[in-house]
Order: C-alpha cells, then sequence, then structure tokens
C-alpha cells in the first residue's frame, strides 16, 4: 500500500477540541494548586527535610509548562495556526519535555527517600540533607535539560499551509527522530519507572513485616505507592508508547506502506498527550503525602466546601413552598 492510499486521521475532535478545552481545564487548576502547594512548602522551610527541596522543584517544573498553556490554547483552537514565531514554537515544546521529564525525575527522587527513610533508617540518617537534595535537584534540571537539548534541533515549525508547531518535528525529518525519541523513552522515563516499582515493591514487604511502624503511617506511604503506580500507568506511560508508535507510523507511511493500525494509533496518541498534560494539575496530590500538615489543611478545606454546600441545600429545601400534600404529611405525622 502506497503513502497516498492512506487515509489522514480527523484531527478535528481532539486537536482542536478535547486538548485546547482540557488545557483550559488544567491551567488554573495547576495554577493555583502549585503555587498553594510551593507556598505552604516554602511557609515551612524552616522545619524542612530534604523531601520538601525535591516537592518545590517538582512545582517550579509544573509552572513552566503551565505558563506556555495559554498559548498552546490558542495555537489548537486557531485550527493549528502558530502566531507566536519559530523561536516560541520550540520554548514551548521544550518546556514541555523538560516539565514532562523533571516530573518524572523529581517523583522517582521523592520515591527513592521515601525507600532510604523507610528500609534503612539508620544508614541514611543524616544524609538526606537540605543540601544533598539541593545538588539533587540541580542534576536533575541539568540532565533532563541536557536530554531535551536535542530536540529543539529538529524542525518545529511549518509554514507549508498553515503555520504549524509540532510536538515532535515534521514529516522529512521523522525517520531520525523516532530513535531519540526512544532513546529518551529509555533513559527518561523506563529507567525511573522501573526504579519506582523496585523501591515500592520492597517497601510494600517492610511494611507488612514490621511491627514498630504505625498504621497511620503505614496508610499514608501506602497511599503515595498507589499514587505514583497510577500516576505513572495513566499518565506517563500511555503518552510514550503511543508517541513512538505512531512515529513508527509515520516512518511506515514515508516510506510508501500504509499500516492498517495508523488511524488508531495517532487517536490513542492524542488522548495520551491530554493525559500526560494533566501531570501539572496532579502533581500536587503528591504536596499532600509529602507535607502532613498541608494533607490536613487540604481534608478540612473539602470537609469545609461539603459543609457549606449541604447547608445551601437544606437553606433551599426550607424555603420551598410547602404543597398540599406536604401539609398532609406534616399534619399525621403530629398526629401520631
Amino acid at each position: 500500500m502506497n503513502n497516498s492510499s492512506c487515509t489522514p486521521p480527523d484531527k478535528e475532535l481532539f486537536e482542536h477540541t478535547v486538548l485546547p478545552i482540557l488545557y483550559i481545564l488544567v491551567f488554573p487548576v495547576g495554577v493555583v494548586l502549585n503555587v498553594w502547594g510551593m507556598k505552604s512548602l516554602l511557609h515551612n522551610w524552616k522545619k524542612s527535610q530534604g523531601i520538601y527541596v525535591l516537592a518545590v522543584n517538582l512545582g517550579l517544573a509544573d509552572m513552566l509548562y503551565l505558563l506556555t498553556l495559554p498559548f498552546l490554547i490558542t495555537y489548537y483552537f486557531k485550527g493549528s495556526d502558530w502566531i507566536f514565531g519559530e523561536a516560541f514554537c520550540k520554548i514551548t515544546r521544550f518546556c514541555f519535555k523538560v516539565n514532562l521529564y523533571c516530573s518524572i525525575g523529581f517523583l522517582t527522587c521523592i520515591s527513592v527517600y521515601r525507600y532510604l527513610a523507610i528500609v534503612y533508617p539508620l544508614k541514611t540518617l543524616g544524609t538526606l540533607t537540605v543540601t544533598n537534595s539541593a545538588v539533587i535537584s540541580a542534576m536533575v534540571w541539568i540532565l533532563v535539560s541536557a536530554q531535551s537539548v536535542p530536540d529543539v534541533f529538529f524542525p518545529k515549525h511549518s509554514e507549508s499551509k498553515t503555520n504549524q508547531c509540532y510536538d515532535t518535528t515534521e514529516w522529512d525529518k521523522v525517520k531520525d527522530y523516532l530513535p531519540y525519541s526512544l532513546s529518551v523513552t529509555f533513559i527518561g522515563f523506563c529507567i525511573p519507572y522501573g526504579i519506582i516499582l523496585g523501591c515500592y515493591g520492597h517497601v510494600t514487604l517492610v511494611l507488612c513485616r514490621s511491627n514498630t511502624i504505625t498504621k497511620d503511617v503505614k496508610q499514608r506511604i501506602l497511599k503515595l505507592l498507589v499514587l505514583l503506580i497510577l500516576y505513572f500507568s495513566l499518565c506517563f506511560a500511555p503518552y510514550h508508547v503511543f508517541k513512538n508508535l505512531n512515529l513508527y507510523s509515520r516512518v511506515l507511511i514515508k516510506e510508501g506502506t500504509c499500516p492498517p493500525w495508523n488511524s488508531g494509533v495517532f487517536i490513542a496518541h492524542q488522548a495520551s498527550r491530554g493525559l500526560v498534560s494533566l501531570n501539572s494539575a496532579l502533581n500536587p496530590l503528591v504536596y499532600f503525602h509529602v507535607n502532613e500538615d498541608m494533607g490536613t489543611k487540604f481534608r478540612q478545606l473539602m470537609q469545609g466546601s461539603r459543609q457549606i454546600s449541604r447547608r445551601l441545600f437544606q437553606s433551599k429545601s426550607s424555603s420551598m413552598p410547602v404543597t398540599q400534600t406536604d401539609r398532609c404529611t406534616h399534619l399525621l405525622c403530629a398526629l401520631q
């Protein structure tokens, strides 16, 4: 099957409707939660632990990406017409890559910190300091930036029909881009995911066998474990799988072969792009497990919101006019 017989997938639903709407939802939620989370962590900086430094850097990585969302929202609502120039196109895509892999890197570091503090508490006593965490954070930023820099040298901007801003690269360079994408997937996602699974697998065994750790601490640690595993499985894994499959499909089409799964992979890739964008809004959930005071305040806020909603509902119910049937019912109750 040649290239001309390969029906192009429909981009309208996902790229011009679902993605911008999702970005509109992610932007305010992500900004508010990340600012609140970092403010709470910095407010308790004097009694902070090394893990707080990692959480603050996780928030900074999220803010780096969230600030580019208004430009992407404009881009997709305008029908994939990029009006902000080629340089800013590359900056926007670079910020996404840095946010994605810094998020994975800092979540992995937080997992390793938890692992060492639980499994080897005496050996690591005094080593998981704020200074060491700051050095580790700087290393994560440097390594992720170095890993993301080659992406900038691939063409991102096309002016053939519309001013497009590719999240990967243009068709002519897709064959060269695929090996780079696979290497980044292995180094930036597969290795950290394996580390997290190994750490929390061992942590689970230790918690189940331990009689010295309280039930509340066990529950908090296991909640973070489940959260991160689901987080990686739902947000990060589909994106990397379907992004590389979509690139491979484009390589085959470029060579004159149209794979039968092309449209399905394209749709799955677009859906996974929406899921991975949620990481900036979901990362603050990690703060609630890192900072116990913040988690308590958040639960109190949610309880207060539910109480206010309940009172408003009750006040509306009491202010409704009483029907004849209601009067009869009240009268019967009074006579009983």
